[in-house]
């Protein structure tokens, strides 16, 4: 009896200095937090809840009790919160039991797991932070599972110990048998989720089949190994993410982001990479869907040594147009909003309904030489222009006579010239009078409403940001 009790103590107290180590090489937990604990009433979320009981003597925290009762496995679910409600009584825990409505869907398995989140979010505004049972096993298999549907590194980094959202994982040093034979060596029942063992799900094949397989007939210590590839991966997404911090991506424009083809083509493909899939990060809100080849159609995109070029990735409207390249929401690229016609106020602020600008006009009494170069785009002869001013965006088929030019020239003539993105053409303001086009961004007045020395009442027309 005494050899048994030995062997006891030592499993116990094996698994807590692990996790002890663990919760300190992480920063955890600080004491007087209080950390809430998600127990389902399974062996793993109740190791999680007796460990964390136990090592209250070395780390004081306020200790509560977390369930979510999905309601999906009739009796069963009922007899799960009664389980945990009763470990919460026992130890005098305070206790969030949330019984959760769960959304029809293909994927049920994701949609429970988003309602655990949204209550543990809920909560979060009274602890400190919440402990999921996550173990050494479920590293394993997140990142087999990962690997398999084709995840980076980013998605390699498997689970993490802590979460900016709080989530904390103190037991990822401990496989599950290990959680078992503690368990067992406590005499602590818990309770069997029957759906786990259902083969319908990918995740509880590659539990049951494919890991035990490739552990048993190619590498014994496989589930470590994964584990450890989990650490390596997270250690390059925390390099990755202070490179990006150190190298910000342009500021969005009308919910867009404009990148110089010349600042990707001029690094390594890796950093190539990471500064794409950051920059989809920004537009889409998230990286779910986008793969390995939606990347590199990107980067083929951007290393291209010329020319235009467009591809739809998933949520992304990517667009390539000179050196510059364009990534905005889906359906956000829409040419055939731009038709307007509005009147230009004169004086005074015109703001266009797209584009992100304002067309600000003032009257000026005389022509300064001195500043002709400086002024000559945005300067017109009030006197030789007949009827009311409108601004409108270019169309196809636009042309006129620009100020200094020695024939009339079509828009799509110029932008080719002054290398304009396709994307920027369809906001692009013109001005027109009666006589036709008599200014455009960039090209200025037309020739015949260009002002000469002896110009008198003078129009000044600015672009402001309408931000």
């Amino acid at each position: 009896m005494k050899l048994k009790s030995k062997a006891i103590c030592a499993t116990t107290v094996a698994l807590l200095d692990k996790v002890s180590a663990f919760i300190r090489r992480h920063d955890l937990i600080h004491p007087g937090q209080r950390i809430g604990v998600a127990v389902s009433g399974g062996a793993d979320s109740l190791c999680l809840l007796h460990v964390l009981l136990e090592l209250r003597k070395q780390l004081p925290v306020a200790i509560h009790l977390i369930h979510v009762n999905h309601q999906l496995r009739g009796d069963a679910s009922e007899q799960d919160q009664a389980f945990v409600e009763s470990l919460g009584k026992e130890y005098g825990l305070a206790m969030h039991v949330h019984r959760a409505s769960i959304p029809g869907g293909e994927n049920l398995e994701q949609a429970a797991r988003q309602v655990r989140l949204d209550f543990f979010r809920e909560l979060r505004s009274t602890l400190d932070r919440i402990a999921t049972g996550h173990t050494l096993s479920d590293q394993a298999e997140t990142v087999l599972f990962r690997f398999l549907r084709g995840a980076g590194t980013s998605g390699l980094a498997g689970i993490l110990p802590v979460t900016a959202d709080g989530l904390i994982r103190p037991l990822l040093c401990v496989t599950r048998a290990e959680v078992e034979q503690y368990l067992t060596a406590r005499n602590f029942g818990w309770r069997t989720d029957a759906t786990n063992l259902q083969r319908d799900f990918t995740r509880n094949r590659i539990r049951l089949d494919l890991l035990p397989e490739l552990e048993r007939d190619y590498n014994p210590g496989l589930t470590a190994q994964l584990a450890h590839t989990a650490d390596i991966a997270r250690e390059e997404e925390e390099f990755w993410s202070g490179y990006l911090a150190r190298h910000p991506l342009p500021r969005k424009q009308d919910g867009a982001l404009i990148l110089p083809t010349t600042t990707l083509q001029g690094q390594p493909k890796a950093v190539a990479r990471r500064l794409l899939r950051e920059a989809i990060r920004q537009i889409k809100g998230d990286l779910r869907e986008i793969e390995y080849k939606h990347v590199e159609i990107a980067l083929r995109l951007a290393l291209q040594s010329e020319g235009a070029g467009r591809a739809h990735l998933p949520g992304i409207d990517l667009f390539r147009s000179f050196d510059f390249l364009r990534l905005a929401p889906l359906g956000s690229y829409a040419p055939e909003r731009r038709v307007i016609s509005l009147p230009l106020a004169v004086p005074g602020d015109t703001p266009l309904p797209e584009g992100g600008i304002v067309l600000r006009t003032s009257l000026l009494d005389s022509y300064n030489e001195d500043k002709a170069e400086e002024t000559s785009c945005k300067l017109l002869d009030l006197d030789r222009m007949e009827g009311p001013l409108t601004v409108r965006y270019w169309l196809p088929g636009d042309s006129y006579l620009p100020a200094g030019a020695t024939r009339v020239q079509k828009l799509k003539d110029l932008f080719q010239l002054h290398r304009i993105p396709l994307w920027e053409r369809r906001f692009w303001p013109m001005v027109e009078s009666s006589q036709g086009i008599v200014w455009s961004r960039r090209f200025g007045p037309a020739g015949f409403a260009a002002p000469v020395a002896t110009s008198g009442r003078l129009l000044r027309i600015d672009e402001l940001s309408n931000d």
